[in-house]
């Protein structure tokens, strides 16, 4: 934590990369600050940096309050009852059965309707288990998908893994690895397969060149539409799939 200058306190973590030539901010849709610097850059130049970016650091913390205060109740709701994932045209219903027990079952009764069942009454426990099962909707989904836009493309990748990311959607590693965020189940499709796109082209080019961003429009002619919605698409996140 640092004092800015109208001496408000600022939490932010600090998390070394590297991959970054350069620091940058990033932050969550929770308003969670993560600050990016490469290997060997001096953390102690970090609270002048912040300082500097303040006034962006602002707005955007309060941009993102605003779009998690207009969300639609069902987004916001602490213990979901429904789970709407876009990108694969899927609603699932979730109902929570309390029992005797320290822990949570999560099971599939019938179709496409997910139950609970232990320690209900303890939000983080439910959002444990619904996190679970995102992860392997995500890896059953997007494993087959990101492989067709691969062949589609032209681009190969080694390896797919799936995360939940807090600031990220996806990266590449210079291994021409590909991590995709579990929450990418609830966007619209088209964003999903841009996501795919845009980390593909970085097994080309691992930066954010000309060079880059001419091989997106190569293989995305509309990516710079895709690209703006996607700056936005974390409202499509429900609040439970956020959380720790």
């Amino acid at each position: 934590m640092m004092q800015r200058q109208d001496q408000m306190p600022l939490d932010y973590r600090v998390r070394v990369s590297q991959r970054a030539k350069n620091v940058s901010i990033h932050i969550s849709h929770q308003g969670e600050v993560e600050v990016v610097i490469p290997h060997g850059f001096d953390p102690t130049r970090i609270p002048d940096l912040i300082v500097r970016r303040q006034d962006w650091i602002e707005k955007t913390t309060q941009r993102l309050a605003r779009d998690r205060q207009s969300a639609p109740a069902d987004q916001a709701a602490v213990l979901p009852e429904q789970v709407h994932l876009r990108a694969i045209a899927e609603d699932w219903q979730v109902t929570y059965r309390p029992v005797n027990a320290a822990g949570i079952t999560l099971g599939m009764v019938g179709d496409r309707h997910l139950r609970l069942q232990g320690n209900t009454q303890e939000p983080h426990l439910c959002h444990s288990g619904l996190h679970r099962w995102l992860h392997r909707k995500a890896h059953q989904a997007f494993e087959p998908w990101l492989r067709r836009v691969s062949q589609d493309i032209g681009l190969p990748y080694r390896r797919m893994s799936i995360r939940r990311q807090k600031t990220l959607w996806a990266s590449c590693s210079s291994r021409d690895a590909i991590s995709l965020n579990a929450k990418l189940l609830f966007l619209p499709p088209e964003l999903v397969r841009y996501v795919f796109i845009h980390e593909l082209c970085h097994t080309v080019h691992l930066n954010h060149s000309p060079q880059f961003w001419a091989l997106v429009g190569e293989k995305d002619p509309h990516y710079k539409a895709a690209d703006r919605d996607l700056r936005k698409a974390w409202r499509y996140v429900p609040a439970w799939a956020n959380s720790p």
